[in-house]
């Protein structure tokens, strides 16, 4: 009966053992041009690693910051997510908030030159760069042709009278996306800014840092004036003001428009596949007889938080800049940030040597995004909109556009 008893009470061995529960990863991305590639990636993650979830959340609005502060003021940081290379980001890295990255594959294999975009002034190396961003215009060499203009402009004036000669030829010279705030600073301002202040002023970094740079100026006016002057003179699509990102690719990979001001992001979706032929120009914002002066530096790319998950989420890092960058860059056909690809991958000559001239260039601005404060690129969002829309001049742009820098600086070096 005791033998009997005590073999009753042997566990079952036959029953299945519970299942373990997989690891979730949040992850929110800011990818308006590549949405169905962050997915394929994660569910090649998720083959590769069935322990490991990923749920994958696409950032809304304008801009990145606006996505990740009340994430932060809610103490929900996500494990892994898109970031700009600037003061904002940096600061959460050395707040604590980020893991530091300088031990994965990822930044072993990050381009040199676009390292020290991504390292804290604490030495924290908190993000990968998605690509070496830069923003040019996208045209179509057959309306040009059409138009009768032989060769790309070379400055301002020269852009302001193509843009004259396509409309004459019943052309819609540019698609501008004004309902997408984001590329207007990609675009007009951070070429005016590269143009008219960084050419000028060789330590305004510093200066934007501590409060010095000076934008209620002419020269600062002039960004927002150069801008309104191309709806003024009929430069835009019709509704420019409610064209969103997307639209503003349809209408130029249509034929509708004959100039796009884009990123180098969107070589993949503007240079190939189409009925016509496509080619890229530095933006001309300088004026005539002076050399223009390119935007270019890292693109956004992504950060790990400080969070339970932080291993998994380093392990997703090193993979989407593995094997899961080859699916993005074969969408993007961009300039990838990596040293070395983990398989054949796409890129775009065109794009690829247009980057390669600028690289060496002496005189260069990044992208709005890299060397503005977070509070003012928020306040630039709906200020580029206000001056398109004529609810502020160029100078009252200039004016407040100088206050929240200083405003700013006054705050961060409290």
């Amino acid at each position: 009966m005791t033998c009997l008893s005590a073999c009753e009470q042997t566990p079952d061995s036959s029953k299945p053992a519970a299942a373990v529960k997989p690891t979730i990863l949040t992850a929110l991305v800011w990818a308006p041009d590549w949405p169905d590639q962050m997915h394929e990636i994660a569910a090649a993650f998720t083959r590769l690693h069935p322990e490991i979830q990923v749920d994958v959340q696409f950032m809304i609005g304008n801009s990145v910051e606006e996505n990740l502060k009340p994430k932060i003021a809610s103490n929900n940081l996500p494990d892994i997510f898109s970031v700009n290379p600037n003061r904002y980001t940096a600061e959460l890295a050395d707040q604590g908030l980020l893991a530091d990255l300088g031990d994965t594959a990822a930044w072993d294999n990050m381009h040199d030159f676009l390292k020290a975009d991504w390292t804290s002034r604490q030495r924290q190396r908190f993000g990968i760069a998605g690509g070496v961003a830069t923003t040019l215009i996208y045209y179509n060499r057959d309306l040009f042709a059409r138009a009768g203009i032989s060769t790309p402009p070379t400055d301002f004036d020269a852009f302001l009278n193509s843009c004259t000669m396509l409309k004459k030829a019943g052309i819609t010279p540019l698609a501008l996306s004004g309902g997408f705030p984001n590329m207007l600073a990609n675009g007009p301002f951070s070429s005016g800014f590269s143009n008219n202040i960084a050419a000028a002023v060789p330590d305004w970094k510093a200066r934007i840092a501590n409060g010095s740079l000076a934008l209620d100026t002419p020269q600062a006016a002039d960004i927002f004036a150069r801008m309104k002057l191309l709806a003024e003179r009929g430069c835009l699509q019709k509704n420019y003001m409610q064209t969103g990102y997307d639209e503003a690719l349809r209408l130029f990979v249509d034929g509708k428009a004959a100039m796009t001001f884009q990123g180098s992001w969107a070589a993949g979706t503007l240079l190939r596949d189409k009925k016509f032929q496509s080619g890229i120009f530095m933006p001309p914002w300088n004026d005539a007889g002076r050399q223009p002066v390119p935007v270019i530096g890292s693109e956004t790319g992504f950060a790990v938080g400080e969070t339970r998950n932080k291993q998994a989420a380093l392990l997703f890092l090193d993979f989407l800049y593995g094997p899961g960058f080859v699916i993005e860059q074969n969408k993007r056909q961009n300039i990838p940030p990596l040293k070395q690809l983990a398989g054949p991958a796409v890129v775009d000559q065109q794009i690829f040597d247009y980057v390669s001239r600028l690289e060496n260039t002496e005189v260069s601005a990044g992208p709005y995004y890299s060397y503005l404060p977070s509070g003012t690129i928020d306040l630039l969002h709906p200020l580029l909109q206000d001056v398109l829309f004529g609810k502020k001049s160029p100078q009252q742009a200039a004016q407040i556009l100088n206050q929240s820098l200083r405003d700013q600086a006054h705050t961060n070096n409290k």
